[in-house]
């Protein structure tokens, strides 16, 4: 087979692969986007159709990454007209000192303050009169901060798709898995069921698919996998809104009890809300694992949550759906980015993205990963969120 050269080629493309491809073509670059499914399929972490964007978080550096990734969500918008950030602010409430996935409340106060991000705090009775909860536990307390907003997140990838096709130095490749990478001197072969390619760099961020394609570097990272489920609630008042939320409480038995959801828009379900678990009670050992279908006891769960803590909605979801998605099991690295170890040949040609939740950083992700595929380098402090020798893994 010819071997076509590229400048850099994606592995990946999600909302973050394109993001990526869109931010190297706007520096006409020579891109190639390697995608193993379909683009915009329903099989990997972009699947779904909203998303959260907040600014609450525990850590001061992710406060400041929410903040930076304002101005690229700013810039997306004018190349569409959907809009594509419902903000309808976001709402964190329950027990004051409750640790979990999300953090602490108390600790994102402290974030929020030392970057003078506006909020508002909350009492119980204030989150049942303002945001229509009941029946909260007095002792549950509440933040809200007005720039959160529900995320078009099937507009988004649509828009990126767009972007990239209209590059002329971009190229997208579907139904293309890399089955093997190749380095040679300043660069790689990599070999697909279409073609074989050349490149000097290599962006790879195929979600929660990563190891199957860093595995052929010889590395892997650690990460458990969530084939996580979502439910959709009618309203039976119509008038009823809610912002995005996420509620911190103790877990009830194993399983926890750490719920969040989403306003109703036009875009998802209209004059539904979602709600969600954010835990899994039988997480995957593989993505290959992942299902369409939802586990009945974590909608089990979701159900009688909303039942019994929320006004205006039928008990039973009529619509539900699941995404998958990988966590770094890494102590405070959540989001994973750095080049590959330097075992690897070639590893500073090599940037990684992998693990988090990170759908409401897609365009600022982008500018990241594609200043170090070029660079080498970011103006953004990524340093929480490398990896090194420490954490990778030799096959």
């Amino acid at each position: 087979m010819n071997q076509d050269y590229f400048d850099v080629i994606v592995i990946g493309g999600g909302a973050i692969g394109l993001a990526t491809a869109y931010e190297l073509g706007k520096r006409k670059t020579k891109t190639l986007v390697l995608e193993q499914f379909n683009f915009m399929n329903q099989l990997g972490s972009s699947a779904g159709v909203s998303r959260q964007f907040r600014i609450p978080y525990p850590d001061e550096y992710m406060v400041q990454m929410a903040l930076n990734a304002q101005p690229y969500w700013d810039e997306l918008q004018t190349k569409t007209e959907t809009p594509l950030l419902d903000k309808v602010g976001t709402l964190w409430f329950g027990d004051p000192n409750v640790q979990s996935t999300e953090g602490n409340i108390a600790e994102a106060e402290t974030a929020l303050k030392a970057l003078n991000v506006p909020y508002t705090t909350l009492s119980a009775q204030e989150i049942e009169e303002q945001y229509h909860f009941k029946n909260l536990p007095e002792k549950y307390i509440g933040l809200f901060q007005p720039d959160g907003a529900s995320i078009n997140f099937k507009a988004t990838i649509e828009t990126l798709f767009k972007l990239c096709q209209e590059e002329e130095t971009v190229q997208l490749q579907d139904d293309s898995p890399v089955l093997n990478i190749e380095p040679i001197e300043n660069g790689f072969v990599l070999t697909t069921p279409h073609g074989i390619y050349k490149t000097k760099k290599l962006a790879i961020i195929p979600g929660p698919y990563i190891n199957s394609v860093i595995n052929l570097l010889n590395f892997k990272i650690e990460a458990t996998y969530w084939n996580m489920s979502s439910a959709y609630f009618k309203k039976t008042d119509p008038n009823i809104q809610y912002p995005t939320w996420f509620v911190f409480q103790n877990p009830e038995g194993e399983n926890g009890n750490q719920f969040y959801g989403f306003p109703s828009v036009d875009w998802d379900n209209p004059d539904y809300i979602r709600v969600a678990p954010d835990f899994v009670i039988k997480p995957l050992d593989d993505p290959k694992e992942r299902t369409l279908i939802p586990n009945s006891e974590e909608l089990r769960y979701t159900s009688e949550w909303v039942q019994k803590y929320m006004n205006g909605l039928a008990t039973e979801p009529e619509y539900t759906s699941t995404c998958l998605i990988s966590l770094s099991t890494i102590p405070n690295k959540e989001l994973l980015i750095d080049f590959a170890p330097r075992y690897v040949p070639n590893h500073k040609n090599i940037v990684v993205y992998a693990t988090g939740w990170a759908a409401k950083f897609t365009p600022f992700l982008g500018k990241i990963m594609a200043d170090l595929a070029l660079d080498g380098k970011t103006d953004f402090d990524i340093s929480p969120f490398q990896l090194g020798q420490t954490y990778f893994k030799l096959l």
